[in-house]
């Protein structure tokens, strides 16, 4: 992507309170999102990502509307998203900062929703119900389940989403596990992650043509 300025990402508490303005679901995701689950910090991090359901964009922008909103049309260029512009399909990126020439802030990402249901942009085939997809932390902050963070940060793991996993193992319950690791190899498939979550045989293999979607049940 390209950018005018450097990152001076908001502090979580910050990001709670602007986006509580808005009305709608929204969810501390990243790393941040681990953190928030496993109830310490974890590492450094570079920016703060908020997920954001797609029906739901207008509303986030409104509660924001004096702040500079960019979107990153595919691949991945920064241009800037126009008042009350619905964004489509296929943009899911967007960096916010409170003006121009400020430091980027917060990034929003765009995620699709059907009936009640989450579905994941990297496999219509994975989706759980929107209440739960997050959690909620201290001071009543919402974040992204881990199994659910950990799902998209599995598609290339770099060194920092090893550390997010590390750190998150220990607080995964055996259901959030199994989630996983059905969503990982049927997204992926053959994937290291499946071996270190230690879940039954049965999760261990991609699914069969015809099975019911990861998470609808």
């Amino acid at each position: 992507m390209t950018a005018e300025a450097a990152w001076d990402p908001a502090p979580v508490p910050e990001v709670a309170d602007l986006f509580r303005r808005a009305g709608t679901p929204w969810w501390i995701a990243g790393g941040h999102a681990v953190e928030l689950a496993v109830g310490h910090p974890v590492r450094e991090h570079h920016d703060i990502d908020v997920l954001v359901l797609r029906d739901d964009q207008l509303a986030v922008q409104r509660a924001l509307a004096s702040w500079e909103w960019w979107a990153a049309d595919p691949p991945g260029t920064l241009r800037p998203w126009q008042p009350d512009e619905y964004l489509p399909l296929g943009v899911h990126d967007i960096w916010c900062r409170p003006g121009p020439g400020a430091p980027w802030r917060i990034q929003v990402m765009l995620d699709e929703s059907r009936d009640g249901l989450w579905v994941s942009r990297r496999n219509a085939a994975v989706r759980r119900p929107v209440a739960e997809l997050g959690a909620v932390g201290p001071g009543g902050v919402p974040y992204v389940t881990p199994e659910v963070q950990l799902y998209y940060k599995a598609k290339e793991p770099r060194p920092k989403d090893e550390t997010d996993l590390a750190a998150a193992l220990p607080v995964l319950a055996p259901a959030q596990r199994a989630w996983l690791a059905s969503a990982v190899l049927a997204t992926y498939g053959a994937h290291p992650w499946v071996e270190r979550l230690e879940v039954p045989e049965p999760y261990r293999h991609p699914p069969r043509e015809g099975q019911a979607p990861v998470g609808s049940a």
